[in-house]
């Protein structure tokens, strides 16, 4: 082999062994609890893609109960297996549903954009709204976290992913998660802001 295919070889090789893919690291919603595994949105957002876009796998590194907390700890490692091209963060939702600091979140999330930009990775975020059991200003607070993290790192972002889904009454009996019903709904939501990350065969 010559010298000079030797060195392109080289130069191509972290670009060849990179898997170019979607990783969703959420929590209880994106992991689809209380449905089949095929009803969540993030299966039906890979089910789309596959038909448009093989070349973009959508992996769901979501957990029920997740926080922000967990997200970082377990983010090292995903992005390390992985090495996506889109990190799509929904998390947040339980940080604030145990009254967590907003500032915590807010420094979690900074955490998971950078690690995830360093990766190479395009960082998508989803944005949670909470009721007001820990009154109006934790709300306002907690709310305000997504947006300005958003504009911090200029990402495409969802100001709040289940938007139509209580207004619909598409929620289980445990007046929290998303039925089945409603995973259309929250795709739907999500992907105008992806399609802004993905390549252009992929954005139909």
């Amino acid at each position: 082999m010559s010298r000079c295919l030797l060195v392109i070889l080289l130069f191509l090789a972290p670009l060849l062994g990179r898997a170019q893919g979607i990783v969703v690291l959420g929590d209880s919603i994106s992991a689809g609890y209380g449905l089949q595994e095929t009803e969540g949105w993030v299966h039906l957002l890979g089910q789309r893609l596959a038909s448009q876009c093989s070349a973009m796998p959508v992996i769901n590194a979501s957990v029920s109960g997740e926080t922000s907390d967990g997200g970082v700890s377990r983010l090292p490692a995903l992005l390390e297996r992985h090495q996506p091209d889109v990190l799509v963060l929904e998390l947040g939702g339980n940080d604030g549903l145990r009254g967590l600091p907003p500032s915590r979140l807010a420094g979690n999330l900074e955490k998971m954009v950078s690690l995830g930009q360093q990766a190479g990775a395009r960082v998508v975020l989803l944005g949670m709204r909470i009721p007001p059991n820990y009154g109006r200003a934790y709300t306002e607070r907690f709310e305000a976290v997504f947006k300005q993290v958003a504009e911090n790192n200029a990402l495409p972002w969802v100001p709040f992913f289940l938007d139509g889904v209580v207004e619909a009454g598409q929620i289980q009996s445990d007046g929290i998660h998303p039925t089945a019903e409603a995973q259309p709904t929250l795709l739907d939501n999500a992907w105008p802001v992806l399609r802004e990350v993905l390549p252009k065969d992929c954005q139909q």
